[in-house]
């Protein structure tokens, strides 16, 4: 049983117990989304064994209807709620914790560190827990890499996303998220999440493109420690509950080995 303090400490325990989690993405997109679909996508998120529940998007999200829709999912869910904010509009003192992340491969300072020094006194006014992290592009980045004006990693050059991943941990980041963007129509290859495993030790979050069990599981094998989905909660919960179990039968392969 986890018995953590922080939802950092959360986190890694239920990694070494499990090997590896799955967390489901939620878009605060006024357009696409209200408090009763929010409080049904993290109940089914939940309920098929989602670790957390991630709060974040690109276009769209204003802090008011951030609170709101937070308030709405933990009336229904005992999961941590994480911010995945895309820029300081996406903060929100209601949440548990924030990825505190810098998009490592933006050819914009701004996505890089500027955004970061503009939320950092909001952050710390707010009193949330604050996990460091370091987000890279993979191509094509979709919505993603355009509004943060990425450089994508090619995905036929999985050393210079290694490097990047590297860099993430020696500067004291918590984790790494390989992303290759929501709506993308494959996910990034085992392989090329394999070669990034094996330079770090820090877990690594990978998502985007992501649809099935089998894709999941062989993630996890190749060495991610967590898998992100979004638009799978809002299409089916057969569909996610695959998903998650993908991960299980691939945590059996990680447990209790590196964290």
């Amino acid at each position: 049983m986890v018995k953590a303090v922080t939802v950092y400490e959360y986190i890694m325990e239920r990694l070494r117990e499990e090997g590896a989690l799955h967390f489901t993405l939620i878009d605060p997109d006024p357009s696409k989304i209200n408090a009763d679909i929010a409080e049904d996508m993290a109940k089914s998120a939940e309920d098929s064994g989602s670790a957390a529940i991630m709060i974040g998007g690109s276009i769209g999200v204003c802090e008011k209807f951030l609170d709101d829709i937070i308030d709405a999912i933990k009336r229904v869910v005992k999961i941590p709620v994480i911010l995945f904010p895309g820029n300081i509009s996406g903060i929100s003192r209601k949440a548990d914790a924030i990825f505190f992340m810098s998009l490592l491969n933006s050819e914009d300072l701004y996505f890089v560190i500027g955004a970061q020094v503009l939320g950092a006194p909001i952050v710390k006014m707010y009193g949330l827990e604050v996990i460091p992290m370091g987000y890279i592009i993979v191509e094509p980045g979709e919505a993603a890499g355009f509004i943060g004006r990425a450089r994508p990693i090619p995905i036929n050059h999985p050393e210079i996303a290694s490097a990047f991943a590297l860099a993430a941990q020696y500067l004291g980041m918590k984790f790494v998220y390989l992303e290759r963007g929501s709506g993308a129509r494959e996910a990034i290859p085992a392989e090329f999440v394999r070669r990034v495993t094996k330079v770090v030790d820090i877990p690594v979050i990978v998502g985007g493109g992501i649809r099935d069990g089998k894709t999941a599981k062989e993630l996890v094998k190749a060495g991610a420690s967590i898998i992100v989905t979004g638009t799978v909660v809002e299409e089916s919960k057969d569909k996610l509950k695959e998903i998650v179990n993908g991960i299980k039968e691939g945590g059996l392969f990680k447990r209790g080995v590196r964290w």
